[in-house]
């Protein structure tokens, strides 16, 4: 059959909600997407210039396009996310699916045993979970362990058996650990009380279990068996003080899924946090790999279709940062302020330090992935045309005027490059002016640079505001470079951002990546030109001490201090040592002076 064109295929779509696939030449699935108005949105992808890269080469490839017409929106999130998973298109972002989740099983046994596992067997158990640590399951399987005695062993606790005297006690009755059910010491009504219990514990409701052992505690107290009610009451602490430690609002806020997500240029993180009676009994964040620029308002529904199917949540109603379409059976909450509000910013906080440590984590493993993301955006944040690989801050540095000079640093991919620092001497200009001292350096740099036919920086950052901008400027209009690089001037005192022609400053957040790299290369730029400053300063005064000596001049003083490396050592030299450097008259005259 021959190749249906693009713009028929464009024509004959529905304008009803459902999930559209783009396959290419070879027939091999593009992407999957869903769509409210399956025209309008398919046809976007044809009748707009993308800015992204990567979607402009989607387009180019896409000869085929084939929908499925579903009844509502939420409907076509459902599928879309089935179908992501089936076929893996290329240009969908990555759910990465993990099956290794910690599980708490209570065993479909007549004395269930309750117990870790990674692995879900269809026997009839009951599964809770999955938990995202083993450490959050031991911790909850300890606390159960601490207030209720249940058996460990593995042992078929049938009743024939167990009247047959097929068991005997073990060590764990003898601890206190375990009733003996084995050897009938505990009936299976009251072991089965027990994991009621348990089962509201680990869905987050203690009130029951506090209730009952209240109840048991008054019961021990009024038959004057008063060691026994202690040990009850000490059961109850353990779990109120668990309690007090999970709640973290309203013990009211109970069943219900929170969603948060951050992002950058290349991936989204998605933070899940589920609460149960005002604890949290689940949490979780999810890295999600963008493919083509995409929306938070279009991830997040994703992510949330997914994260509930993989945890298996039941929860009636959402707490999220903004409206979504979702499944029509659940409740949608965007809070404003409250209890609801603080855990929805709990959320993004989690979302925020995961992000963090993957930051870490990868600038560590791989630190071609991290520059590749400061530098998109910093391309982004600065209003660059491209991204600034190769970066030269300039600073000044000068004391009432006194030795003039100048430091240029240099960045490669976000981090020095120190070999390439340059230090500049102050020729052309008297008296401490920082503009006209810009304007010779800068000059001085590029000028060199092309004489040398090296490469050029991608940004330039000048340390000051809109005076020494304009001063690196003129240096650029000279050599003809203005508009070839991009240069930005930093203010220190209020970290204002400012560009050539534009009056207004741009002010980053305070916590921005951008906005961090600029400051190091300031605060190295200066650092690197004080340093210099100071050697020569230094050296200026001890010039000068040597000079002061009668017959002395500078090319005499340079002599001296080359052979003895300080003034201390030329006061102590003797004068058979002085004369070997500067012959016997001026030798007599340096020892005469210091002695």
């Amino acid at each position: 059959m021959p190749q249906v064109p693009i713009e028929i295929q464009l024509s004959t779509l529905p304008d009803n909600p459902g999930v559209y696939q783009f396959y290419d030449a070879d027939d091999v699935i593009l992407y999957v997407g869903k769509a409210k108005n399956l025209k309008k949105r398919v046809a976007s992808y044809f009748n707009k210039n993308h800015a992204y890269g990567k979607t402009r080469v989607m387009v180019k490839k896409i000869m085929a396009i084939k929908h499925i017409v579903v009844p509502t929106e939420s409907d076509a999130l459902l599928l879309e996310n089935n179908l992501i998973k089936k076929y893996r298109p290329r240009y969908n972002v990555l759910l990465k699916d993990d099956k290794s989740y910690p599980w708490i099983c209570i065993k479909n046994e007549r004395f269930p045993r309750i117990f870790p596992t990674r692995k879900l067997i269809k026997d009839g158990s009951e599964y809770f979970g999955p938990y995202t640590s083993m450490k959050t399951v031991r911790t909850l399987l300890d606390l159960v362990r601490n207030v209720y005695p249940l058996r460990t062993c593995n042992y078929d606790l049938s009743q024939e058996k167990i009247r047959a005297g097929k068991y005997k006690a073990c060590l764990e009755y003898h601890l206190g650990n375990c009733k003996a059910p084995c050897v009938g010491l505990q009936e299976a009504e009251e072991y089965h009380k027990q994991v009621d219990d348990i089962r509201e514990i680990i869905k987050g409701n203690f009130k029951s279990s506090i209730q009952y052992l209240k109840q048991q505690m008054k019961v021990l107290a009024d038959e004057m068996k008063f060691e026994e009610a202690q040990q009850i009451k000490e059961k109850v602490v353990v779990l109120e003080n668990y309690q007090v430690k999970s709640t973290i609002v309203n013990p009211k806020i109970n069943n219900v899924d929170v969603f948060s997500i951050i992002s950058d240029d290349a991936f989204a993180y998605v933070n899940f946090l589920q609460l149960s009676h005002g604890s949290i009994v689940r949490s979780h964040t999810m890295e999600i790999k963008k493919k083509l620029a995409e929306k938070d308002e279009d991830l997040l529904p994703l992510a949330i279709v997914e994260i509930r199917q993989r945890f298996d949540s039941f929860s009636k109603e959402l707490y999220l940062p903004f409206k979504v379409t979702v499944e029509p059976h659940l409740k949608v909450t965007v809070p404003q302020l409250g209890d609801k509000k603080k855990i929805v910013e709990l959320s993004e906080r989690n979302a925020r330090f995961f992000r963090q440590e993957r930051f870490k984590q990868i600038k560590i493993i791989d630190p071609d992935r991290h520059a590749n993301r400061i530098m998109g955006q910093m391309k982004i944040d600065l209003r660059l045309s491209a991204e600034p690989r190769h970066i030269e801050c300039f600073d000044n540095s000068n004391m009432q005027g006194s030795n003039p000079v100048a430091a240029c640093v240099v960045f490669k991919n976000g981090k020095p490059s120190k070999k390439e620092y340059r230090h500049y001497n102050i020729k052309t200009v008297e008296g401490p002016d920082d503009f006209a001292s810009m304007e010779e350096v800068v000059f001085r740099r590029y000028k060199r640079l092309l004489e040398e036919a090296a490469s050029l920086p991608q940004l330039i950052v000048i340390d000051g505001g809109k005076g020494q901008l304009s001063s690196a400027l003129k240096s650029l209009d000279l050599l003809g470079l203005r508009g070839k690089i991009a240069i930005i001037g930093i203010a220190k005192r209020l970290e204002e951002i400012y560009f050539p022609e534009d009056p207004i400053p741009l002010y980053l957040d305070k916590k921005s990546e951008s906005l961090k790299i600029v400051q190091q290369l300031r605060n190295e730029a200066h650092r690197f030109g004080i340093t210099f400053h100071r050697n020569k300063r230094s050296k200026a005064a001890i010039n000068s001490e040597l000079e002061q000596i009668e017959g002395i001049g500078e090319k005499t003083a340079q002599e001296l201090l080359k052979n003895f490396k300080s003034v201390k050592r030329i006061k102590e030299a003797s004068v058979e040592d002085l004369t070997k450097v500067v012959g016997l008259s001026k030798a007599k005259k340096i020892y005469e002076t210091f002695h």
